[in-house]
Order: C-alpha cells, then sequence, then structure tokens
C-alpha cells in the first residue's frame, strides 16, 4: 500500500457561517491530496495528460465525522490500497491539529485516453513507481 501525507490550512472561503469547512470543499481536498501524493513519489499529473491520459472522477463518498474549522491545519491523509488495472482507488482520511480524524473516504478513478475517452492501463512509469509499495 502507498501512502502520503499533505497539509493545508483552511481558508476563510473555505467555510461556512459557522467557521467549519463547507462540506464540498472536502472534494478539493481529496484532490489535493491524491495529487500531493502522486507528486510525492515523482508523478506528474500534469505530464500524464500532455502525454494524452486523463484521469476522471467515477465514484467518490464521504464521512464526515467532526468539523475542521477555520485556520485549522488539516492533514490529508491519501493511500493507495492496491496497485491500478485501468482504475484506480484512493482512500483519504483528514486530521485535524488535535490528530482528530473529521472525515474520510474515497474515491475511484479511471484511466482514459484522450483522443477518444476510452479506457486504458495506467502509465509504466506511474506503475514502476508503486510497484515498491506492495512487494
Amino acid at each position: 500500500m502507498y501512502q502520503a501525507d499533505t497539509q493545508i490550512r483552511v481558508r476563510y472561503a473555505e467555510t461556512d457561517q459557522m467557521s467549519y469547512v463547507y462540506y464540498g470543499n472536502y472534494a478539493m481536498y481529496f484532490e489535493v491530496g491524491r495529487v500531493e501524493a502522486m507528486r510525492q513519489i515523482g508523478f506528474s499529473y500534469a505530464k500524464m495528460e500532455e502525454e494524452g491520459v486523463m484521469m476522471p472522477v467515477l465514484e467518490s463518498h464521504f464521512r464526515y465525522l467532526k468539523p475542521g474549522k477555520y485556520d485549522e491545519k488539516l492533514t490529508i491523509r491519501t493511500k493507495i490500497p492496491t496497485l491500478p488495472g485501468v482504475k484506480i482507488r484512493f482512500e483519504y482520511e483528514v486530521f485535524n491539529e488535535l490528530g482528530e480524524l473529521i472525515t474520510e473516504g474515497w474515491t475511484v478513478l479511471a484511466f482514459l485516453k484522450k483522443e477518444n475517452h476510452q479506457p486504458t492501463r495506467p502509465p509504466q512509469n506511474l506503475l514502476a513507481l508503486l510497484k515498491p509499495f506492495f512487494q
């Protein structure tokens, strides 16, 4: 299993009247965790897209346990539990500054060829970067 942590600080614009993170912003936080987790192993989403592969989200699930609050530093733990095929699953845990789990969830994305939107295998360089975490 591959795992990476990313930290963000909750901005005012991301909160509601109660100074809690608006629930819809967790999708953005999960995306930040996903992109940064890939960057931490040396993989670039942007380069993959330039080379003709995109990754749309097929499924997403969120479970809200406690509110994130304005100006808190949150840690997004992103996990890839299995090596990807034409789909890849990411699992997420979001922790507040006290280390409390406040939100968890998962997403499933597909690898598609940009020119025709047909499913494709993951890029070989991504698999090469991930394989050591699954041995």
